[in-house]
């Protein structure tokens, strides 16, 4: 079953590719507008969930920057909604609250008069994830049971054992610290894939203005891309975002065909969203 995502056109996965002008919110809204606009999944009155990437507190690609989360919820609040939910749990023994306390999350969700909502002091709820194949079931957080509409935040960087987190690894954060570690002993790539199918985000903005093409995800060699990457499919923007952490000449282990590299073939397996590079249209701008 394929992705369901207003973000088509001629029945492709639209995402689009946007250079940075220096004004955050409107690069963020530009993005969007490409592939048809915040209106197209936020109505009036919603909650909308904000997955970002709080694994550490290393500064941003390490984790989300602040700014974007914050321009990010802005931009949902004028599309029309009533509140906004940031979800996360860090890595293993490793205080979510202290996590966002020390990037400034805290702030920007005062700013925002948002949810903080910090996984790792609520409790987790064994699921199925109906789709998985080498993770079949696993401990969500209970606060994920009822998300409202799901807005993806990623940041882009290699990762030294699951060669890349963009959308689909992001979820990582979401199960409980005992699961993940069950999760990276063997299949971490397969496993990831397997809890995202469990998800569907309504958006997904990715933050690759800078980038780890070494090493992550807290640190590696840096690359300044500057580019905000949008799209309704998580398969089609993480092909893309690959893609061009792929433009960089750097030691790492994304060689080769995009479609092979074990994340995007598992989707593929799975029928997450996009299958092949015809079933996507990239709109650069």
């Amino acid at each position: 079953m394929a992705s369901v995502t207003p973000y088509t056109e001629d029945g492709r996965f639209l995402v689009s590719k946007t250079s940075i002008s220096g004004n955050l919110k409107s690069d963020i809204k530009r993005a969007v507008e490409l592939i048809g606009g915040f209106e197209k999944v936020i109505e009036e009155g919603d909650t909308v969930t904000i997955k970002p990437n709080l694994n550490t507190a290393d500064p941003y690609p390490a984790s989300s920057d602040p700014e974007f989360i914050k321009a990010l919820g802005e931009l949902l609040l004028d599309a029309g909604a009533e509140k906004i939910r940031i979800v996360d749990s860090s890595t293993l023994r490793v205080s979510t609250r202290e996590v966002a306390k020390k990037i400034g999350l805290d702030k920007v969700a005062d700013a925002l008069d948002a949810d903080l909502i910090f996984l790792d002091e609520n409790e987790w709820v064994r699921v199925h994830f109906p789709r998985g194949k080498f993770l079949k079931k696993g401990s969500i957080g209970k606060p994920l049971l009822d998300l409202g509409k799901l807005v993806l935040a990623p940041c882009l960087k290699t990762h030294r054992l699951a060669r890349f987190t963009a959308s689909m690894k992001l979820f990582v954060g979401w199960i409980k610290h005992r699961d993940r570690l069950r999760m990276h002993a063997r299949r971490l790539e397969q496993k990831a894939v397997d809890l995202a199918s469990y998800f569907q985000p309504s958006l997904i903005i990715m933050d690759a203005r800078k980038c780890f093409v070494t090493g992550g995800p807290m640190s590696g060699k840096l690359e300044y891309s500057g580019f905000i990457l949008a799209s309704g499919d998580m398969v089609s923007i993480d092909v893309e975002g690959v893609k061009l952490l792929q433009s960089y000449e750097a030691k790492n282990r994304l060689g080769g065909n995009v479609w092979e590299l074990p994340q995007i073939a598992h989707a593929v397996e799975l029928g997450i969203g996009a299958q092949c590079d015809d079933d996507i249209k990239l709109v650069a701008l």
